[in-house]
């Protein structure tokens, strides 16, 4: 029991570091609120209308497909970085994995989903 001991401590501590951190801006900062500074703030220019407008689902249908084209895309690093011990396997592997991505990609294009407007 005494060797998880360093493990405890170190959860006891993990835990009460944000409370205390809390407690302590709580305390230090200035609280007087009213009704400029609650307002909505948007780079200097009063705000317009309702914060909650409603967007384009085109719009969220492109950051997904962005999300998921630059996520997929992050695995090209490890692979080049073991290019050489991969050998011919990994590369033909590789082109396997940049095909379907590429497939993806062209269904995406030749749906519309990629225009804006």
């Amino acid at each position: 029991m005494v060797e998880y001991a360093p493990v405890l401590i170190f959860l006891l501590v993990a835990a009460m570091f944000p409370v205390v951190a809390l407690v302590i801006a709580k305390i230090v900062r200035p609280d007087k609120p009213n009704k400029v500074k609650d307002e909505a703030y948007e780079c200097g220019v009063p705000a317009v209308g309702e914060a909650r407008a409603r967007y384009s689902v085109r719009f969220y249908i492109i950051a997904v497909l962005f999300v998921v084209f630059d996520v997929e895309t992050i695995f090209l690093f490890p692979w080049a970085v073991k290019y050489r011990m991969l050998g011919a396997f990994g590369f033909i592997s590789m082109f396997v994995f940049l095909g379907i991505l590429l497939i993806g990609y062209a269904y995406a294009w030749k749906k519309g989903a990629l225009e804006w407007a």
